[in-house]
């Protein structure tokens, strides 16, 4: 592996994650510099690696596990025996972070909770991702990223107005729960820095879905009613939504009243300017229907990409929707380096998403692509002083 040179340079990480929440967290935080030792089942490993297909091309890993995943070491422990137990134990003397989520209490059953570690390791810094968090009613239920989007309210303000609740095309409350992870885990590394001190980071999902609902959930709270679904129009904003075109589709985004202005008096439409029911966004809101239908005659006029050379050319938000062929083939995605290649450990080359965060000085590096289960095994117990004989007695005790 490639040594590291991020700004999370020289921290250890104990990564008890799997599927896709905490592997997010744990991902950023190798991408960043830091040693990621991921902690799976011994045969099964991460459930996420039968999550297939597709499989990377020429392999047998999934996509789905070598997107979160890179920057990380493999080893194989069944932390239900004590022996195994004792390996974990050896990492956290030498650990700065341990992320996991596990269901609320699961951990303690072998010696592993927080309440358990704190005292025995007082610098650690223990971030705990959960469905529902470490307190509250639904603490001991199961998180899965639908039924968050359902119950985080987020699935009703998200589809057609006369159709069916949906559910966001990604997992996004996976997402949102592993990047607030890090957020906490970078607030605990600073704290840790002042007083020499860990803490416990409690991440619920459910936490972070409602903490995301942003200018819907302060439109409930400033009125007290529900936000209707709308379909892919803006709630406080006309026109900002999806419009026809002569040959697909555009997203139309006019943020205030001078770029109206200047829609219209580019496309034949001055005359709406004198009338009060499209002269202001206030009113062009309570008059939606009306300002869509005049628009959509317009916008049809013209196929899509001869739209965005015109709108662009005036400083008008304005995009295609791009499926994600087109995502990847796009200028400037690649002039942004968000693509990268990888060798892994299969012999093969991997594409993966690159992470965003550009930092001058500690840019994210890319060390290495997602490991084969138990890859580093034995390169972890030897560095943790086990001998060759120690590890193959492990290795016969189904240990490891």
């Amino acid at each position: 592996m490639i040594e590291p040179s991020g700004p999370l340079k020289g921290l250890r990480v104990v990564d008890l994650t799997r599927v896709l929440a905490g592997p997010t967290c744990t991902q950023m935080l190798g991408d960043l510099g830091a040693e990621v030792i991921k902690i799976e089942r011994p045969e099964a490993g991460d459930d996420t690696r039968g999550f297939a297909p597709p499989f990377m091309p020429n392999t047998r890993e999934s996509a789905y596990f070598v997107g979160v995943n890179r920057n990380k070491k493999s080893i194989t422990l069944d932390i239900a025996k004590p022996e195994a137990q004792a390996v974990v134990h050896k990492l956290l003397a030498n650990a700065d972070i341990l992320v996991e989520n596990f269901k609320v209490g699961a951990l303690a059953k072998y010696g592993l909770g927080w309440d358990q570690l704190k005292e025995k390791y007082p610098g650690l810094i223990y971030c705990s991702i959960t469905g529902f968090g470490q307190t509250g009613p639904y603490a001991p239920r199961p998180g899965y990223d639908a039924l968050i989007q359902a119950m985080g309210g987020v699935m009703s303000l998200t589809g057609e107005p006369e159709g069916e609740p949906q559910k966001v095309g990604i997992p996004v409350a996976d997402l949102f729960a592993g990047l607030y992870g890090t957020i906490g885990i970078l607030a605990a590394l600073r704290h840790k820095q002042a007083t020499g001190q860990g803490q416990q980071i409690d991440i619920g999902m459910l936490d972070t879905h409602v903490a995301w609902l942003a200018n819907q959930g302060m439109n409930y709270l400033a009125t007290g009613q529900n936000p209707p679904r709308l379909g892919n129009q803006h709630p406080n904003i006309v026109p900002y939504q999806v419009f026809p075109t002569a040959d697909g589709y555009m997203v139309l985004s006019i943020g205030n009243d001078p770029t109206f202005e200047r829609f219209c008096k580019n496309f034949g439409l001055e005359h709406l300017l004198a009338d009060e029911r499209y002269a202001t966004n206030a009113a062009r809101v309570g008059n939606r229907a009306l300002v869509t239908e005049t628009l959509t005659a317009v916008t049809r006029t013209m196929p899509t990409d001869e739209w965005i050379a015109k709108l662009e050319a005036l400083k008008i938000g304005c995009g295609p929707i791009n499926t994600l062929d087109r995502v990847f083939a796009d200028p400037h995605v690649q002039a942004r380096d968000m693509l990268v290649k990888m060798p892994h450990a299969s012999g093969q080359e991997v594409t993966v998403v690159a992470n965003p965060v550009k930092l001058s000085a500690t840019p994210p590096d890319y060390r290495s692509a997602a490991p084969l289960l138990g890859q580093h095994t034995d390169e972890v117990l030897a560095s943790l002083g086990y001998s060759a004989a120690e590890i193959a007695s492990l290795r016969e005790q189904k240990l490891v």
